[in-house]
């Protein structure tokens, strides 16, 4: 099958309007990933407490990251089933049911009773929620990219796709802020009620984005494709018949994103402030202080991945991620607090990097009427290797060998694994097919 790589009047005519993909995909996903972290942020500064008073402080730290993890094994769940409908139905109403699910379970998690006034089954609906919430958050990341990339001309791709990601160091800067805000609260106050707020105002955050995002158009590329009607019948069994190489390659090579994150704005919270020593608001601060960089190095990634490729610049990006935890661990054990921005501050841009080239590079490497299954699915696989287990497998290695050397080996390994992997994928820039499935017949 082949489409055309012009899109819509609109870009004939000068390009899509800007503002509006840019508020759908930016201020939308901003939402969801503001929900996501606040999670793992309580996770690492108050569920052990609450929700599993009866073990031991590392126990409960584990069974908190345990907590956490379980919304990354829903994401490829979500993803699957929210790609297929967005590869049959289209991209925007799978957008709102995204943004209505995360955001309503992160709402009630805000309501939801302690272990010390329910018991085991407060711990049980934590899971529950936070399954909820996985499997929202597991078919947004493809939507917002789509409606933004599927606008741009192939040249443009990166930069469009770069709305989406923008939504992630947001989602850290806000979850952060809004945690810091009450970190001046004493331990009392804020493993009573302080904690809850940050999810509680996630409802007025969902009202905001269900309004941008319902003005949304589809996206072009998938309207041409069902105007044909050449709509997959069933993407999740087209994308493993015809593209298992990119399927495989393009979830390895999104490994080490969530690995070199997760490390950063979850295990740190806890490793700094119980191992190091830092106060609990200087760690929140620095953190949220380097989603500025982090930003800006998005932006400038995906310029260059415009202009030189975006599976070259991801893959510079993985270098860095492979090169770095072993400096950036040390730097925060000297327990000053200048040399632990440092660290942030240049694992923001390692992410940056590989987050500015991740949009276009995805959006290439997936025929259009599996792209919304495919993109789905590679990225939320990666993000339960690289996101969901970092955390636990950080705390169970230092517990083990009291040394932060094991923790920044096993973040270089999983970062070596994405950098020999995007090397092995196949991209096609110039059009809305992939080499692999150009010759596909319908």
């Amino acid at each position: 099958m082949q489409t055309s790589t012009t899109s819509s009047s609109a870009q004939a005519k000068g390009g899509p309007p800007k503002k509006g993909i840019f508020a759908a995909s930016f201020v939308g996903t901003s939402i969801e990933w503001y929900d996501y972290y606040i999670f793992g942020t309580a996770a690492a500064l108050a569920f052990g407490t609450l929700f599993y008073p009866e073990f031991s402080p590392v126990a409960g730290t584990l069974a908190a990251f345990g907590t956490f993890a379980v919304g990354f094994i829903a994401r490829p769940l979500g993803a699957a089933l929210f790609g297929h409908f967005g590869d049959r139905l289209g991209r925007k109403p799978m957008l709102v049911l995204t943004l209505v699910l995360t955001g309503g379970s992160t709402f009630l998690i805000g309501l939801l009773p302690t272990y010390a006034a329910i018991g085991v089954a407060a711990p049980l609906l934590l899971v529950i929620l936070r399954l909820a919430q996985g499997f929202g958050v597991g078919g947004e990341w493809g939507g917002a990219v789509l409606i933004a990339t599927e606008h741009a001309t192939p040249k443009r791709r990166a930069i469009y796709g770069s709305f989406a990601q923008f939504g992630v160091p947001m989602g850290v800067l806000t979850s952060n802020l809004a945690f810091l805000a009450v970190s001046g609260l004493t331990d009392e106050d804020f493993l009573s009620w302080g904690w809850r707020i940050p999810f509680l105002i996630s409802f007025l955050l969902v009202i905001l984005g269900f309004i941008v995002r319902s003005k949304l158009e589809d996206a072009p590329a998938f309207e041409k494709v069902k105007k044909q009607d050449k709509v997959s019948k069933v993407p999740l069994v087209e994308l493993v018949k015809q593209h298992p190489r990119n399927l495989v390659l393009g979830s390895l090579a999104a490994i080490a994103p969530p690995a070199v994150g997760y490390t950063v704005t979850v295990y740190m919270l806890t490793y700094g402030t119980t191992e190091v020593g830092y106060e609990r608001s200087t760690l929140l601060a620095l953190i949220m202080s380097s989603t500025v960089v982090w930003m800006v190095t998005i932006v400038i990634a995906a310029l260059l991945s415009d202009r030189f490729g975006s599976k070259l610049i991801y893959a510079i990006g993985a270098l860095t991620a492979v090169v770095w935890p072993f400096p950036m661990f040390a730097l925060v054990n000297t327990g000053k607090v200048e040399l632990a921005f440092l660290a942030f501050a240049v694992a923001a841009v390692v992410q940056g990097i590989m987050a500015g080239a991740q949009g276009g590079l995805f959006t290439e490497i997936f025929d259009v009427r599996v792209r919304y299954s495919g993109i789905s699915i590679a990225y939320q696989i990666g993000g339960m290797f690289g996101g969901a287990l970092t955390p636990i497998v950080a705390t169970a290695l230092f517990g083990a060998y009291g040394s932060s050397t094991p923790l920044a080996l096993y973040v270089t390994g999983l970062s070596l694994v994405s950098l020999l992997t995007v090397i092995g994928l196949k991209v096609n820039r110039g059009s809305d097919s992939t080499p692999e499935s150009a010759s596909v017949k319908n």
